[in-house]
């Protein structure tokens, strides 16, 4: 990796991912430049969080300076800007890791994502999370000067770039702790070296940081601007949080949402509350506008930040939140907890229990109020986050009846998969008589609405769900019923219609069943280890067969799904259920020759109508091209 030495510096090249994302961002987030300072300040606002946090173990880290800040200078004839802060600053090992390589997972996956497309490009961009390198929009080279809290003074850190390929480092002498970042400034920037400009960007996106942003005062003496050496604080520096709603602007909240939320995006909703009691705090959760590229990686970090008395104390506290809820955002505030909490301690804490169900609580109510009053906020939230959501269902028994309500899902009732509804819509939409959800599970929508599981439903008006994501074989598994209405699957068990059937209907079927009996048993000695049972069904219209798993089985796309997950399922064979009015059935009822051929084509042909897999395709199309012939007399 090293190109060259001399003494002690280094040029060193950029991790393949960093050069990809430095081009891009140079150009797709242009034309939203001024989120550079956003990001820069946000960063050294987290240097100073983090060494408050070190220090309540190690005071000395302090260095005799406990008064953290965060400074801001220009120079107009080096055409220079500087972001410094007195917080944790970095090593050489994690100058090099935090600058020259990009340690997200599924950065691989991100960056496959890219199109090419500036305007698509910059939301991925922003999505991914811009940080330091938002540095090159404006500038064309960055220098950053840097020594951890608690190490000598010759351990400073001296790292520069281009933004092209490579990067140098060396180490230096730096008497103070922390962080300094000038940006030589690209062409045609030359706006960002106005102090009017650079209090404007600050308050504007930055008027929230707990640390105090100082710059020097400036004032105008005879039309000529001077500068003082004396510092003035050009923020509220006041955590925004402990302040009162009513002085707070929503363009504050979303100012805030976008510096703890990594984003550059507006978020969906927030909830602001103090919380008094035997527990108190104050929590500040926001729901995001979109999902984070890397939702579903399993070693991604995701949570809210906990303070306690305003005191940083941890990122992604994600014991503050159930994992299903593990989109959000946001703060909470601890008044009762030690300062010297731990993440071991978090996971024991009683307190900590009891803040995880207010926020719970706050975040359901946050998203049943915004279902109920902004429809087309909810259905955005639920494209970005609903198969989040539904892993509540398994996961939080106190709360499943409330995550139940916020589901939204495919039915017959609509004719594409975005068209979503309620199970409290569903109820109300039941037929008289009607005691029961009935949904079916498949690998698509089209397999689920085309299911010949659905063709009585269809005939009598009853509405089902059609269920086709992984996650929803977990939520009909743990989710047994909906405000007293028990959930059914259409394709396990036998049909039992209860009221919705009327007696001649029912003495129809009894009455099948007796003429169909002999048939029934001989095509279940035809299929002998490959079916439990073979019965006449009045489930089917069209269809001349269907599968269905019995009661305490598991039902077929669950074992599919498992199967390709590589986990082992127990054996078990389908009911294979005829429809006695069907023509081909009644061919196969007075059929001796080739009854056995018939009967595997049936089971074969209801196999693939469910979705699955023949175990020899090959003979199935020899039987039915064979069985064609016949009936054509050639």
């Amino acid at each position: 990796m090293t190109d060259t030495a001399t003494n002690n510096r280094e040029t060193l090249g950029f991790q393949a991912e960093v050069k990809q994302l430095l081009q891009l961002m140079i150009h797709s987030l242009y034309s939203n430049r001024e989120i550079f300072l956003r990001e820069l300040i946000s960063n050294a606002a987290d240097a100073c969080d983090k060494l408050r946090f070190e220090a309540l173990h190690n005071a000395s880290l302090f260095e005799n300076d406990s008064a953290l800040n965060i400074r801001i200078g220009y120079d107009t004839a080096a055409r220079t800007l500087t972001i410094s802060d007195n917080g944790i600053g970095m090593s050489r090992d994690e100058v090099i890791n935090n600058l020259g390589t990009i340690a997200k997972s599924g950065t691989r996956e991100f960056f496959s994502r890219l199109s090419g497309d500036q305007q698509k490009d910059a939301n991925l961009i922003g999505q991914f999370g811009v940080g330091f390198y938002s540095s090159f929009i404006v500038a064309d080279r960055v220098t950053v000067t840097t020594r951890r809290a608690g190490e000598k003074a010759d351990q400073g850190v001296h790292w520069e770039s281009e933004g092209g390929g490579e990067f140098a480092i060396e180490m230096v002498e730096k008497a103070a702790r922390g962080t300094t970042i000038t940006l030589h400034l690209r062409e045609g920037q030359d706006d960002l070296l106005d102090g009017t400009k650079i209090r404007s960007m600050i308050r504007k996106y930055s008027d929230h940081i707990v640390q105090p942003i100082l710059m020097k005062k400036e004032e105008w003496v005879d039309q000529k601007l001077q500068v003082q050496d004396e510092e003035e604080t050009v923020n509220q520096a006041f955590a925004l949080w402990a302040r009162p709603k009513n002085e707070i602007t929503e363009e504050q909240y979303k100012e805030f949402y976008k510096h703890v939320g990594h984003d550059f995006q507006d978020p969906l909703a927030w909830a602001h509350a103090r919380v008094e009691g035997y527990q108190e705090y104050t929590q500040l959760l926001y729901i995001p506008g979109r999902a984070p590229f890397d939702m579903w990686e399993r070693d991604a970090k995701h949570g809210v930040k906990l303070y306690v008395r305003r005191v940083f104390i941890m990122d992604d506290a994600t014991q503050l939140m159930p994992r299903y809820m593990r989109f959000v955002r946001g703060v909470v505030d601890s008044s009762n907890l030690p300062l010297n909490v731990s993440r071991e301690i978090l996971q024991e804490s009683k307190d900590i229990e009891a803040i995880r169900t207010g926020c719970t609580k706050k975040v359901l109510g946050l998203l049943e109020d915004m279902s109920k009053n902004d429809k087309e906020k909810y259905t955005k939230f639920w494209g970005e986050f609903g198969r989040v959501l539904k892993e509540g269902i398994g996961e939080d028994s106190a709360h499943r009846e409330r995550v139940a309500g916020l589901l939204r899902l495919a039915s017959t009732h609509a004719d594409t998969p975005e068209e979503t509804v309620s199970l409290a819509d569903y109820i109300s939409r039941m037929k008289e008589g009607q005691d029961k959800i009935y949904y079916i599970t498949a690998e698509s929508f089209n397999a689920a609405k085309n299911s010949p599981h659905l063709e009585v439903f269809r005939k009598k008006g009853i509405e089902v769900l059609l269920l086709t994501e992984r996650i929803d074989e977990w939520v009909v598994t743990n989710l047994q019923e909906f405000q007293g209405k028990q959930l059914a699957s259409v394709a396990k068990g036998g049909l039992d219609l209860g009221k919705l059937e009327d007696e001649a209907e029912k003495q129809a079927q009894e009455k099948d069943a007796g003429e169909f009996k002999e048939l029934t048993d001989k095509i279940k000695a035809s299929l002998t280890g490959r079916v439990k049972e073979v019965r006449v069904t009045h489930r089917l219209t069209e269809s001349p067969a269907c599968l269905v798993a019995d009661d305490n089985d598991m039902n077929a796309n669950l074992a599919r799904l498992l199967k390709a997950a590589g986990q082992k399922i127990p054996v078990s064979q389908p009911i294979l259920e005829i429809n006695p009015k069907h023509p081909v059935v009644l061919r196969i009822k007075v059929e001796e020759k080739k009854f056995d051929d018939w009967a595997s084509v049936l089971f074969d042909q209801a196999l693939l109508a469910e979705g699955g897999k023949l175990d020899d395709p090959a003979s199935f199309v020899k039987r039915v091209n064979q069985l064609m012939l016949e009936m054509s007399g050639s």
